[in-house]
């Protein structure tokens, strides 16, 4: 396979430029991967609760979009910064500043903009939240994304049973079309370490985060549903706010990259199938230690694009997933914690304090029935029109859904149950990694 060439390389990180602090990029050898591939005739669909689409660094990325949100405004109205952080993450340009802006990790890749009600968009999350995200995701297969990537979750306690059955199928229906689904696992591993739909899902890749030494962070929650890591904390991409730049984390963050991490190895095996891609991707993904089996906390560890693209190996046979089939079987029966119901007098839970809001954001009144979720960030100051630096003016929690309502009884609806009761094994054609390193990321 010769090398995709495409656009223009992109220009090494200057001194004075956003792009000196997206440490991830440097961590992960994106001016080297980008020589080879920049995702270059894929289009990734993000779904999420708005996007700014005329930011300076993501200008020229978006394909006409939907919105599943059922309010005003369409695609390109927000309440907050996590929609338009997770595009910039994937596709951001640098064009901002002079050329001193945020770049994605795959900066070639077209984006499908998807805007669902995730507590944005009103007081309240959208009752139909998971049939929103089936919706778009259903949308997005027609569209002929190759990637779908979900930075957003409701845990399987608040999860209404026949919506995620529902949205289960739907989910299995994409995969057997080709298309490759990553959906964060969530961001409270320290607060009960909830299973999170649809990243607890059949047919999705969930995704933790790791820190700058590979570590999987605080937040990330554990439990087979991990499937991969990669960056999400001290993130920096393209924001809506008044400097224009966001400093995230979480698995928000890291479901992003691990979308343009397919993007990217995509672009240069168009052949290859979605399991073929998501094979080599956890083949060469980095285990800490030099380690060869998977962890509940790294799944089968953190990606790694750049020894996708150089290195790949056997990308094994097209038509099976590396993922076990049995890891949520939809045949199985609901278990107690999926199905369980909240009290009949259960309320929305506390609303995000004002401390949790980036500075700049639109002022309104914090959402109701959100709690911690995916990903924040905080605005970062631009001094004289020029980027001098990247400050964290404040930190946001993204607001993941947690509707407190009874489940209510499923009747004849199977549910897959909580993965965290489902053995993993490894997956077929396992290599280790290459080359072996204890920061998976290390230079």
């Amino acid at each position: 396979m010769g090398l995709l060439l495409g656009p223009a390389a992109l220009p090494a990180a200057a001194a004075d430029s956003i792009r000196a602090d997206q440490w991830h990029l440097d961590a992960m050898h994106a001016p080297e991967m980008w020589k080879v591939s920049q995702g270059q005739g894929i289009t990734v669909a993000v779904i999420d609760g708005g996007f700014k689409l005329d930011h300076p660094d993501l200008a020229g990325q978006f394909l006409p979009g939907k919105d599943f949100s059922g309010s005003p405004g369409g695609v390109g109205s927000y309440a907050d910064d996590h929609g338009t952080q997770m595009v910039g993450l994937i596709a951001g340009t640098g064009k901002a500043n002079g050329g001193k802006g945020a770049y994605g990790l795959a900066p070639g890749v077209k984006i499908l903009p998807l805007k669902i009600n995730n507590g944005s968009v009103g007081p309240l999350v959208s009752a139909d939240f998971l049939d929103q995200i089936g919706q778009a995701v259903t949308y997005a297969v027609d569209q002929g994304a190759k990637v779908v990537s979900i930075s957003q979750g409701i845990d399987s306690v608040t999860a209404i049973p026949p919506d995620v059955a529902k949205l289960n199928k739907i989910l299995a229906a994409a995969r057997t079309k080709g298309v490759l689904i990553f959906s964060a696992v969530g961001n409270e591993a320290q607060t009960g370490n909830p299973v999170d739909y649809p990243g607890a899902l059949p047919n999705v890749v969930g995704v933790g985060a790791v820190d700058q030494n590979g570590t999987v962070t605080d937040e990330s929650e554990r439990g087979p549903q991990v499937a991969l890591v990669a960056p999400g904390k001290d993130t920096i991409a393209p924001c809506p706010g008044p400097t224009g730049y966001c400093k995230g984390h979480g698995t928000s963050d890291a479901t992003a990259l691990a979308s343009a991490s397919a993007a990217l190895v995509w672009a240069v095996h168009k052949d290859w199938t979605a399991n073929q891609v998501l094979r080599v991707l956890i083949n060469t993904a980095g285990r800490s230690n030099g380690g060869t089996g998977r962890t509940d906390g790294a799944g089968w560890g953190a990606v790694r694009p750049r020894i996708a693209l150089t290195d790949p190996g056997d990308p094994g046979p097209a038509d099976v997933s590396p993922l076990p089939a049995d890891a949520a079987s939809p045949s199985a029966p609901p278990s107690a914690s999926a199905s369980a119901s909240a009290p009949a007098s259960s309320v929305p839970s506390p609303a995000a304090t004002p401390s949790e809001v980036a500075v700049g954001a639109p002022s309104a009144q914090p959402t109701a029935g959100a709690s911690s979720g995916s990903g924040g960030g905080g605005a970062l100051p631009v001094v004289a029109g020029v980027v001098a630096g990247l400050v964290v003016v404040a930190g946001a929690v993204f607001a993941v859904l947690r509707r407190r309502v009874s489940a209510g009884p499923s009747g004849d609806v199977v549910v897959p149950p909580v993965p965290a009761q489902q053995p993993m094994a490894p997956p077929p054609s396992y290599q280790p990694p290459v080359p072996p390193e204890d920061n998976p990321y290390a230079r």
